[in-house]
């Protein structure tokens, strides 16, 4: 997904701040899921919920503001109660700027970890 960077995304240097990062990446994964047929809010009401367990983030160039990235989400692993996935940010010349690999865990609403129903990993699973 195409993300324009603006003022508010940066620290005072112009450059994006760290942890905007991981706002970026949940864009990312949210539009993955969602292209997959899997809404946040009616797994939510289905008293599912992906909570993060783990994430690890580096980066290896600055952006900066006035800039336009691509952020992308792509599965790694998944078993019954987790997904992980690799996650990347592209400038606009192609070049990868961030690479995360983040831990979801699959919950219900009472915070407790839960498996994930058979279609729900299927879905994740899907080619587009």
């Amino acid at each position: 997904m195409k993300i324009h960077i603006y003022y508010f995304d940066t620290d005072c240097g112009g450059v994006v701040y760290h942890a905007n990062y991981l706002k970026f990446f949940e864009m990312a994964r949210t539009e993955y899921m969602e292209k997959r047929g899997l809404s946040i809010k009616d797994l939510m009401d289905k008293d599912t919920v992906f909570v993060i367990y783990k994430q690890e983030v580096t980066y290896k160039a600055p952006v900066r503001y006035g800039e336009e990235i691509e952020a992308d989400a792509r599965i790694l692993d998944t078993s019954d109660v987790r997904v992980e996935f690799e996650q990347k940010i592209k400038n606009s010349d192609g070049a990868i700027t961030t690479v995360a690999k983040i831990t979801l865990i699959c919950v219900d609403g009472k915070f407790n970890i839960k498996s994930m129903s058979p279609e729900i990993k299927q879905a994740l699973l899907k080619k587009i």
